[in-house]
């Protein structure tokens, strides 16, 4: 597997910097890699975790073999969009967890759990343990699109289209308001907020990672707006970040959002969560050369709010 750091990762350790790469790796595990001197930096062994690597350096790491998951396979339910055997694609439910923590929370009943079942005996080593490859989360209480990788080399083939940007994502999203412009782009660097560590804040520290999230009004109601929103970068709550620093928070969002009117508008219309759901998602699937989308309708909950506005 290898890597090129880009102006966004320039400065910071290679751990961190890995775990952006290879999602299917904790930050313990990649710490370890990275001591038994699997990874290389232009082509030179590397066995600090704590190295600060610059723009256009150039990782290498050896294949690694894959151990066994403790995590044990569930029958939950999944709403398959598309599957072959290279990908599995799913509109994944609000409520349920991509992947389970590395403290040992959510050990059972996620999304990872459910993807073992179903796959079974197909899927191969990511991320130094039989696991499914997750290629990108999705908040608990957000639905939508969600890409697993079965094998290794599609894993790598896929999240190289990510890090280049060149998957594309696309998401309805219902604000708070009447946004001022009815097409426009929000540019605005992220990073963990200062005065509460649950939360991202759009902020100018020097370490902040750059984003962008492109909007269109698709339809405007009595006081909410319905948006179609593209993220060109993938950071955490990005959506919900972004739209609540400009004062157009996600409806029913209950950390970034306006507490009173989420809960007016859940006495009204029953929305239990956010307004976000991932619709699209553009992607070249191994062995093709031309980009297909697949399209996530939206939950039972989020079309009743839309018939009700």
């Amino acid at each position: 597997m290898k890597f090129i750091v880009d102006e966004t990762q320039s400065g910071q350790r290679l751990d961190k910097i890995l775990t952006f790469f290879l999602t299917g790796y904790t930050r313990t595990y990649i710490q370890k890699i990275i001591k038994d001197k699997k990874v290389k930096v232009n082509k030179k062994v590397v066995q600090k975790s704590s190295v600060k690597l610059n723009i256009n350096d150039k990782i290498e790491i050896k294949k690694i073999e894959p151990t066994e998951l403790k995590i044990q396979p569930e029958k939950i339910a999944l709403n398959v969009l598309y599957e072959d055997k290279n990908v599995l694609v799913i509109n994944k439910p609000a409520g349920l967890v991509v992947h389970p923590a590395d403290s040992g929370g959510n050990s059972s009943g996620t999304i990872v759990n459910a993807v073992l079942y179903h796959c079974k005996n197909e899927l191969s080593g990511i991320g130094g343990v039989k696991r499914p490859g997750i290629l990108h989360r999705l908040d608990k209480n957000t639905s939508g699109v969600l890409m697993i990788a079965k094998n290794d080399l599609t894993h790598q083939f896929l999240s190289q289209q990510i890090q280049e940007r060149k998957v594309d994502k696309y998401y309805q999203v219902l604000i708070k308001g009447h946004i001022h412009s009815k097409k426009g782009s929000i540019d605005a660097p992220i990073f963990r907020s200062m005065k509460d560590r649950k939360k991202m804040a759009v902020s100018l520290h020097s370490k902040a990672r750059n984003a962008l999230t492109h909007y269109e009004v698709m339809e405007e109601f009595k006081n909410t707006s319905l948006l179609k929103v593209q993220i060109i970068t993938g950071r955490t709550h990005q959506i919900r970040v972004h739209f609540a620093s400009i004062n157009y928070p996600v409806a029913g969002d209950d950390l970034y959002g306006d507490p009173k009117f989420n809960q007016n508008f859940s006495k009204t219309h029953g929305l239990k969560r956010q307004f976000l759901h991932a619709w699209k998602l553009g992607v070249v699937l191994p062995e093709q050369t031309k980009k297909t989308v697949f399209e996530a309708p939206l939950s039972n909950d989020l079309s009743q709010v839309l018939k009700g506005l």
